[in-house]
């Protein structure tokens, strides 16, 4: 029925209109296992070249069917955000990479439902870039701290920076393993079974880092709490102003759909 139904909206060109207005189509090009839980996938297509995007900004990727997501009055539940891995408006390509999350296996979310049967040449639907997570190039340096949800954006931001640029930054991982290659160095910690909500383990670390005696630009990402922690470190600790802070919740445990 859902289907019969979507191809008759499809049918009319004021639909037609508005999903071109929000969406680029694309389909899916190539699929890379970047790290033992991290796959890059790429998507291409005609509507992808020429697209303007600013390291550290995202994605909105279609994951479930909208009209059956609205049917049962969760329309949020289609669309999962997604950081820009890497991007070439030239020959039309973006990449994004998913983290997989290993806990709770029982619980089947429409992501995790869409990522265990992407396929090559599966056509997708995504918003046009969006988000102001995204570098300050006139920082006096640069300081990133996050876990492995923020190191996709952070890939991108470190190899976007000229190489005179001044770098600090922590980064988290269960396991080292779990991080995609990064541009510049950042101090890599491992938290193993540590939960990665409200981490310790990357406060510490952040905590510890030796950062000039002046303040930069931070870039925080990852877990709500952890991000909260992370800001209080700076502001109360080392005298930053919440302005030159940066921050991006992307998850939290019991709540879905963050940005």
């Amino acid at each position: 029925m859902e289907n019969f139904v979507a191809t008759i909206l499809d049918s009319l060109p004021l639909v037609s209109t508005l999903r071109d207005a929000m969406f680029l189509s694309a389909s899916v090009e190539e699929i890379e296992e970047l790290t033992p839980h991290l796959r890059r996938i790429r998507f291409t297509g005609p509507r992808l070249r020429g697209l303007a995007w600013a390291p550290g900004q995202h994605v909105r990727l279609q994951v479930a069917g909208l009209l059956d997501s609205m049917l049962r009055l969760h329309p949020h539940a289609a669309l999962r955000t997604y950081s820009i891995y890497d991007a070439d408006p030239e020959s039309g390509t973006l990449d994004i990479a998913m983290f997989d999350h290993s806990y709770d296996r029982a619980v089947v979310t429409p992501a995790r439902r869409w990522a265990n049967t992407v396929a090559v040449g599966d056509q997708v639907q995504i918003t046009r870039p969006q988000g102001s997570f995204v570098l300050r190039h006139d920082a006096p340096y640069h300081l990133f701290a996050g876990e492995e949800t923020a190191s996709v954006a952070f890939a991108a931001m470190l190899r976007a920076l000229p190489p005179a640029a001044e770098v600090y930054g922590a980064i988290e991982a269960a396991q080292l393993t779990d991080l995609p290659p990064l541009a510049r160095p950042l101090t890599q910690v491992e938290r193993g079974d540590e939960p990665a909500a409200n981490s310790a383990t990357l406060a510490d670390a952040v905590r510890t880092l030796p950062l000039p005696d002046h303040p930069g630009v931070a870039y925080l990402a990852g877990e709500a709490r952890t991000i909260q922690t992370l800001r209080k470190i700076l502001t109360t600790e080392r005298g930053w102003d919440r302005r030159q802070i940066r921050t991006k919740p992307f998850w939290t445990p019991g709540r879905t759909g963050m940005e």
